[in-house]
């Protein structure tokens, strides 16, 4: 394959991608919420409680901006602070009740509005052929980043 069509093939993918994600996301209750947020509590979903700096690290935006985005939240009451454990000077965050019903009511209607378009959408054969796939998209999602060797975000 030329470089050209490796080019075409990872533009048409990105574009793809770009589209389901949206997509997915109109089909949650988490989709009155920013993409900012919803990555922020999703990772607080998946990695725990964490500081306003680590976040802005992980999710590589300034501490300032991280601050606005849990501001929001808070103020929704979708994740809580608490001081932390070790430095008092420092707080924590973390997903309320609500914020983790959110999470999980949000995934769930993504994957049943996924499941539905698969179903509604594709013959068997289709179905087959892309479950073939997912095994590259996986290797794709998990190879490093350009420059970083290890694959690991930037802290």
């Amino acid at each position: 394959m030329s470089r050209a069509d490796g080019t075409r093939t990872a533009d048409e993918l990105a574009t793809l991608v770009a589209l389901l994600g949206r997509r997915m996301r109109a089909a949650s209750a988490e989709a009155e919420l920013t993409p900012s947020q919803q990555s922020v509590m999703g990772r607080l979903g998946h990695e725990g409680p964490a500081t306003t700096a680590a976040l802005a690290r992980r999710e590589l935006v300034r501490p300032q901006s991280m601050r606005a985005t849990l501001a929001a939240l808070e103020e929704r009451g979708l994740v809580v602070r608490a001081p932390h454990p070790t430095d008092g000077r420092q707080v924590v965050f973390s997903l309320s009740a609500s914020g983790a019903a959110l999470l999980g009511s949000g995934r769930a209607a993504r994957r049943g509005w996924l499941a539905e378009a698969i179903e509604a959408r594709l013959t068997p054969d289709e179905h087959r052929a892309l479950a073939g796939v997912l095994p590259l998209l996986r290797r794709l999602a998990q190879s490093p980043q350009h420059g970083n060797p290890t694959g690991d975000v930037p802290q």
